[in-house]
């Protein structure tokens, strides 16, 4: 049994199918993992263990049979608490909605289950999956296992916790802004933000809610870049009522080896800097790719203007979450925009006026989008990959006061607003580009930090094969102390 709680879930899968390990004994050692860990860490937020026994005794009994339930037969794993799965509360952390018990499983839960996946349990978000810190009145604080004093992100900060932790054999996430990707990179794991529209969102809305928000994905967490191919394979495809409309066919990786790869590394842009220990990993990695034969730039770049793509990403994110405003909350928007200035682009100003837009002005926001993409698909014609952070630092300490823009972090000790460092998380999501982040290192200070490879549209797999070329070659993930 020793480590293999930080074990890949592909790993976990081939011991159980070889009969090196019972999927209900992998069970039990998850269950008592968290007994032992999750009290103060607070990651693992409800749990089914009975039904997951049942599970487990079904897959231990396919096996005897000569039976596979899939690629992930008989893996124990935890889900985010927004994904809907039966007999278990899906909140998202509001407590208007503590005591939604949906009555149907999430499509993504269900395409789990039956590739053999052993749900046991579900993790903390934010209220509303609306910070990159993980609490709320329900369920209460999430922490980072690296440094119980700092975020593990949000809002998928419960699922990448309880990995880094050893809770969890794979999770699941959604990010519109970079809500897998940030608590990927903050807690030292894998995270895959899909190309938008693959991987269906039934199931994982709020209560009522039914139709597709701009932007918005789901995807994988997992200690191993191998495990978030597997998982997305599982997790994407048409879901209903489109399918008998189109049929998912993902482009092949367009290398197999490192020597063949064009990557562009980006480790900060104008106006949005980066922690000096995070640009030194990002370019240490650069320099083993370059060792390894890849061809390497450090200057190459989509022709978008950085300003220019912060403020579209801005813009289209705040209008795609402005359904859930309040009354009060569209009044004080217009208020502000009334006095602001016109050249202010601060964030709450940008979040006011997305808030309150016109349609007309949304439509000539989204061309904007739209012509961003086109230089982005230009960009993808010239290189492989791009390579950049997936936010300003490591994970920062907790800081539940006041509104997001108003909570400061320290970035090269320059203090600056932490919806700054938003920019990353928008550069390549608002124009649907996949990306994934997969561990890039330790900082001297001894926090994790991610790298963050963008693909062109629709090929999640040249992203995914770069990063599982990078894990093999340069090391992967790395547990945290305390958590043996």
């Amino acid at each position: 049994m020793t480590d293999i709680h930080f074990a890949p879930a592909y790993e976990q899968a081939a011991k159980i199918a070889k009969g090196e390990i019972g999927a209900e004994e992998l069970l039990d050692h998850y269950l008592a993992r968290i007994g032992k860990y999750n009290g103060d860490l607070n990651a693992v937020i409800w749990m089914d263990e009975k039904g997951a026994r049942a599970r487990a005794k079904a897959a231990d009994a396919a096996r005897a049979r000569g039976d596979r339930l899939g690629p992930l037969h008989g893996v124990p794993m935890t889900i985010k608490e927004s994904y809907n799965f039966v007999g278990s509360p899906s909140t998202w952390g509001n407590p208007a909605w503590k005591d939604h018990y949906p009555e149907k499983n999430a499509l993504s839960v269900q395409r789990l289950l039956d590739a053999g996946a052993n749900i046991f349990g579900k993790t903390n978000v934010p209220f509303m999956l609306a910070d990159w810190q993980s609490f709320n009145d329900i369920y209460g604080t999430t922490h980072n296992p690296w440094d119980m004093s700092r975020t593990p992100g949000g809002s998928s900060g419960g699922s990448a916790a309880a990995l880094a932790a050893g809770l969890s054999g794979i999770e699941t996430g959604s990010d519109i802004g970079a809500s897998i990707r940030n608590p990927a990179h903050y807690c030292g794991v894998c995270g895959h933000k899909p190309t938008y529209g693959i991987i269906p969102g039934q199931g994982q809305k709020p209560p009522g809610i039914v139709a597709d928000s701009d932007i918005s994905v789901l995807g994988p967490l997992a200690r191993s870049a191998f495990d978030l191919e597997i998982a997305l394979d599982v997790m994407a495809g048409a879901g209903s009522p489109q399918n008998g409309a189109w049929k998912l066919d993902l482009k092949p990786a367009r290398h197999r080896h490192l020597k063949d790869f064009r990557v562009a590394v980006m480790t900060s842009a104008e106006g949005f800097d980066v922690d000096n220990d995070y640009q030194a990993a990002l370019n240490g990695i650069a320099d083993k790719l370059e060792a390894a034969g890849a061809r390497v730039s450090r200057t190459a770049r989509p022709d978008i203007p950085i300003a220019a793509a912060y403020e579209t990403y801005i813009l289209l994110l705040r209008a795609a979450t402005s359904g859930a405003l309040s009354d009060d909350q569209l009044e004080r928007f217009r208020k502000i925009v009334a006095e602001a200035d016109p050249d202010d682009k601060s964030y709450l100003t940008l979040m006011a006026r997305a808030g309150t837009l016109s349609h007309k002005e949304w439509l000539r926001i989204n061309n904007e989008r739209h012509l961003m993409a086109r230089k982005w698909a230009e960009f993808f014609g010239d290189w492989d990959v791009l390579i950049c952070p997936a936010a300003a630092g490591p994970a920062f300490p907790q800081n539940q006061k006041g509104e997001r823009q108003d909570r400061m972090i320290d970035i090269n000790g320059n203090l600056q607003p932490s919806t700054d460092q938003m920019f990353w998380a928008g550069y390549p999501n608002m124009v649907d580009l996949p990306s994934t982040v997969v561990p890039a290192g330790i900082t001297p200070g001894g926090l994790p930090v991610g790298l963050q490879a963008v693909a062109a549209y629709g090929e999640d797999k040249t992203s995914l094969k770069l990063c599982q070329l990078i894990e093999e070659a340069f090391g992967g993930f790395t547990p945290p102390a305390g958590y043996d």
